[in-house]
């Protein structure tokens, strides 16, 4: 299945015409009935697989999960880099004072300290 033959599938299941697909994704005129005949930029495919919800990977045939596995890495932020890095540090939209985030640090590291 070429990535054109699996996008116009996908799209329809997506209740996506291909042109509704291709002006959601903001690329130029007909670009992806254009490929069935010529290949895709990466840029456009990704455009393409952001609206559908899949990862370029998937448009392109490489793996039949659908999903990026970009989008499941967790993000991960260090709270001690945090708090030395900005010089205002803010819970639930209130400032933290300055003085008590050493007895923050210290909390976490005994909450830590407890698990292991």
């Amino acid at each position: 299945m070429t990535a054109f033959e699996r996008i116009k599938e996908l799209a329809k299941k997506r209740g996506y015409s291909l042109t509704k697909l291709n002006d959601e994704a903001g690329l130029g005129t007909n670009s992806i009935y254009h490929w069935r005949t010529k290949t895709p930029s990466t840029a456009s495919l990704k455009k393409v697989a952001d609206v559908l919800g899949v990862s370029v990977d998937y448009l392109l045939g490489n793996t039949d999960e659908m999903h990026s596995n970009k989008k499941d890495d967790k993000k991960v932020a260090d709270l001690k880099e945090i708090m030395k890095e900005f010089e205002v540090v803010q819970f639930d939209g209130k400032t933290i004072p300055e003085e008590d985030l050493p007895v923050i640090e210290r909390i976490i590291k005994g909450l830590i300290d407890d698990q292991y």
